[in-house]
């Protein structure tokens, strides 16, 4: 880990949380390298089940760091360009973890960090935070985090609040699809390990393949590919160890294993 984030496990549940309180857990070039390389370990460690990501102080995520966007103003649009990839693959990294993530949204998300809200699987936040994708203010727009903003929330309401930059609230923020859920602060926590008590009696390989399947089918394109990499998937889903574990469970009566470890 850095000084700008702490990873605390509890048995399968990991809990990335971004430690930058006293700038409203800014982005800078570490802290998305420190947080793409966190994921990517998590990704590939067997013992982790769900990934909850969080932030420190009082805002979830305010976006790019002022000090780190004044750098980039005087780089070259090369030396943008890399490191605008650099944020794509933290999101992308997020968004295809092989692991369920949950955000935990206890503050105000802007920028960059709405991309963290939409690239996660699920979402809860407190009636008090408050959201906005206002990089048109500075002439600029939210291009690296569009793929996971527009997922979310869908192109009709990606196409006013790109534009308009307007700051919402939590109950909006459900309403257009950004976060599932709204827990009053006293409640988050309980609201969150309900989603992580539900993911931990899913099958492992069934919860971490969930985003993929919905990813593929709402890709589009042939029809008949389409069914056949769905049928695919099903039947290496029964015959696989977990699958057949699984359905023995249910006919037998008992709890599967995985909810035993």
């Amino acid at each position: 880990m850095s000084d700008s984030l702490t990873l605390h496990r509890d048995g399968a549940v990991a809990r990335l949380r971004l430690e930058r309180p006293q700038l409203h857990n800014a982005f800078d070039a570490a802290l998305v390298a420190a947080l793409t390389d966190a994921l990517a370990r998590l990704g590939e460690d067997p013992q982790v089940r769900v990934v909850v990501l969080e932030g420190a102080g009082a805002s979830f995520s305010a976006g790019a760091d002022l000090n780190w966007m004044r750098g980039m103003a005087a780089a070259s649009e090369a030396e943008n360009r890399d490191d605008a990839l650099a944020l794509a693959r933290l999101l992308r990294t997020l968004d295809g973890l092989p692991k369920p993530t949950i955000a935990r949204v206890h503050g105000a998300a802007f920028g960059g960090g709405v991309g963290l809200v939409a690239a996660c699987d699920i979402a809860i936040g407190v009636p008090e935070a408050r959201f906005g994708l206002t990089e048109s203010r500075l002439g600029l727009l939210p291009a690296v985090i569009s793929p996971y903003v527009i997922a979310a929330i869908g192109s009709r309401h990606a196409r006013r609040y790109f534009a308009t930059a307007e700051i919402f609230d939590a109950a909006e923020a459900r309403r257009i699809g950004l976060l599932h859920e709204v827990a009053d602060a006293s409640a988050l926590d309980d609201a969150v390990q309900r989603q992580v008590d539900l993911l931990l009696k899913a099958g492992p390989v069934a919860a971490a393949s969930a985003k993929l399947l919905v990813r593929n089918a709402s890709a589009g394109g042939d029809a008949e590919a389409i069914d056949q990499a769905n049928a695919a998937l099903i039947a290496r889903l029964r015959v696989s160890a977990e699958g057949q574990e699984g359905i023995g469970a249910f006919l037998e009566k008992r709890k599967p294993a995985w909810t035993q470890a």
